[in-house]
């Protein structure tokens, strides 16, 4: 199972990305040195966002269509979340 997930930083913008193992790749983006540049100088950063995909290209397909999407639109994807 893949995961595509959006992280709100300390700075209040949004990072996305995706991953097969959700709590490893959190735990690089707020601590070690293989988390994301942008994440690196925006720590911490909180998980508000995830969606889970069945195959690797469905899940880069979504994170695409995200990384595409409006501030506004994603703090909407993010509000309608179901838990």
């Amino acid at each position: 199972m893949y995961i595509v997930y959006i992280l709100k930083c300390s700075d209040d913008t949004l990072y996305t990305g995706s991953t097969i193992d959700l709590t490893k790749r959190l735990r690089e983006h707020n601590e070690q040195k293989g988390g994301a540049k942008y994440t690196r100088a925006r720590r911490p950063v909180v998980l508000v966002y995830k969606e889970e995909c069945e195959i690797l290209a469905q899940a880069r397909e979504r994170e695409t269509e995200i990384k595409q999407m409006s501030r506004d639109e994603k703090l909407l994807l993010v509000e309608n979340m179901v838990a």
